[in-house]
Order: structure tokens, then C-alpha cells, then sequence
């Protein structure tokens, strides 16, 4: 295990944004996305860091990239951090395994969700509608339900708090009929790719979200993440049953944690165990595993896309 990151500060480079998780520096014409080890649950973001999750985040997202960049291609121009500039070079001890050099994109304001399975927000809409985002369900369905064929949920990006779940007509009037037409397609093509090659390694992506831009020409592309515990809801197959939701390959033990501890959802936020953090750290690392074969520690001393 690898000491935990929680901020970055690099010298020489200028940060133009801190997410949640993410650290984002200027490097030329190009940017550089920093995974930090933050983790934040109910908008919170919690003490202490889970180490090596930024890690995680940053090498299962090169491995999705590679393996569908016939499907969309994707931002990424170096993941190898000696490679890249010296600016960035020189903080190889900092960044290396959890820093991307990327393609600067005209970010498209919209949330592309894709939901195999009916749970979380879904579900919740389901039962109160008998509808998903715009698409009508059959009545009687069971939680985790599978849905074939899956569904297209957009979202709005919120700056604060949580996203709004939209149809595609509503979409449509954010970026244009056309342009939404191309994120739903390719959308589902991804997520279709990417849960039968899931399932080969017993892992069930109940569902995920993707966020795309746009180049200099116009073309689409693939950016911020892509298949990530972070982005995605990872479920064991064999776990899986209808009627219950399953326990995922995410933060939500974090969130399980927080809610026994009867904390109210107002900062400040409870610090957390540390059996919860080791815990936390050990379900990252399985999930990156299962899902690229490889181990995360070999992955960082070889960022190959």
C-alpha cells in the first residue's frame, strides 16, 4: 500500500481546477489530470484519503481506453509520467501511476449514464414512476432487475450537490438533437463492450457514466474517466440476484460506514476508521485486477494504453 495523496501542489505548473477526486494543471496547450486519493460521499469530502485509489481510477481507465478506442477515441496522449514534459517529469515520485497527459476538449454539459440493471436512482424512479429518464418500464420489475436492452439516462452536470437526471429530448435542447443522438449511440455501444467483456471476468457493470467532448474538428471523444469504480456499479455475478441489490466494487462500504455512524450529512463529516480505509483500498484493488488481469502495482511501473 502506498502513502495516500490527498492534494497536490506542483511547482512550475499552473492548477486550473480541484474536483472531488481530480487535480487538472495546464501543460502547454495540453492538460494534465492528477487521480488524488480523495474520497467523498453525500458531497463530503472525507478524512483520510484511500490509498492508492487514484491509482485505480487512472490505470482501469487506461485499460478501458485501449481496449475500445475502435469504439470513440479517446484523450489521452502519455500516460508514462517520465515521458512527459519535464514540468511534469520532475514530479514523477508524486504522479507517477495516477497522472494522464491530455487532449484539451470542449467538455459536452451533459452526463451520458448508461443503466443495465434497474438500482439506485433508477430504481428509485421506477417505483415512483414506472419510468427510467423518459423510458417506460414494464410494470413488476424486481431491484437489479436486468434491462435488455439497456436504457440511455442522461444527466446534467451539476457544479454542486448532485446531477439531474434528463430524457434526450431534453438533451437535445442542451447540445442539439443530432449531437445527443451520437452520445446515446455511442454511449450503449461502450457500455455494451465493456459489460460483455466484464462478464468474461465474472463482473456484472450494472451500469456507468461517460463524459465526452469535442476536438478542434468536431469529432467526438472520450475523456475525464471511463469505467472506474468511481463512474461505474461493479457487482460480483455470482452475488447477483433480482430483488436485492448486490454489494458493489466501490466506495460503498464508505457510505454503509457513514450511515451506522449516525452522522446527519452536515460537515463536518465523521473521520473515518481505519479498518474502513484498509477495507476500502483492498475492494479497489480487487476490482482493477479482475477487471484488467493485471496487478495495480505493475500497472503503475508499466502505464501501457
Amino acid at each position: 500500500m502506498t502513502t495516500a495523496l490527498a492534494t497536490t501542489d506542483l511547482d512550475g505548473l499552473r492548477c486550473v481546477s480541484r474536483g472531488k477526486v481530480r487535480d487538472i494543471y495546464e501543460v502547454g496547450n495540453d492538460l494534465l489530470l492528477v487521480a488524488t486519493d480523495r474520497v467523498s460521499a453525500y458531497d463530503a469530502i472525507l478524512d483520510p484519503p484511500i490509498p492508492d485509489k487514484g491509482c485505480v481510477l487512472t490505470q482501469i481507465s487506461l485499460f478501458w481506453f485501449a481496449t475500445l478506442k475502435d469504439v470513440v477515441p479517446h484523450h489521452v496522449l502519455e500516460a508514462d509520467v517520465e515521458k512527459m514534459p519535464s514540468a511534469v517529469a520532475k514530479h514523477a515520485d508524486v504522479l507517477r501511476g495516477r497522472a494522464l497527459l491530455v487532449r484539451k476538449l470542449s467538455m459536452l454539459p451533459v452526463e451520458c449514464v448508461a443503466r443495465g440493471y434497474l438500482v439506485g436512482s433508477g430504481w428509485k424512479d421506477y417505483k415512483a414512476s414506472g419510468a427510467v429518464c423518459g423510458h417506460a418500464l414494464p410494470a413488476g420489475l424486481a431491484q437489479a432487475a436486468r434491462l435488455d436492452p439497456p436504457l440511455f439516462t442522461p444527466a446534467t452536470k451539476a457544479e454542486t450537490g448532485h446531477d439531474e437526471n434528463i430524457d434526450i429530448e431534453r438533451a437535445g435542447q442542451i447540445i442539439g438533437m443530432e449531437r445527443a443522438r451520437e452520445l446515446e449511440a455511442k454511449t450503449l455501444e461502450l457500455y455494451a463492450r465493456a459489460r460483455e467483456i466484464a462478464a468474461e471476468r465474472g463482473v456484472i457493470i450494472a451500469d456507468t457514466k461517460l463524459e465526452f467532448g469535442v476536438d478542434q474538428d468536431g469529432q467526438l471523444v472520450l475523456g475525464d474517466e471511463a469505467f472506474t469504480p468511481d463512474s461505474s456499479r461493479f457487482w460480483d455475478i455470482a452475488e447477483w440476484r433480482e430483488g436485492q441489490s448486490p454489494k458493489s466494487f466501490d466506495k460503498q462500504l464508505v457510505r454503509d460506514w457513514l450511515d451506522a455512524s449516525g452522522w446527519d450529512h452536515e460537515p463536518p463529516a465523521p473521520r473515518l476508521a481505519p479498518e474502513i480505509v484498509a477495507q476500502t483500498t483492498a475492494t479497489y484493488r480487487e476490482i482493477f485486477t479482475r477487471i484488467t488481469g493485471r496487478d495495480l502495482d505493475d500497472a503503475v511501473a508499466d502505464p501501457t494504453f
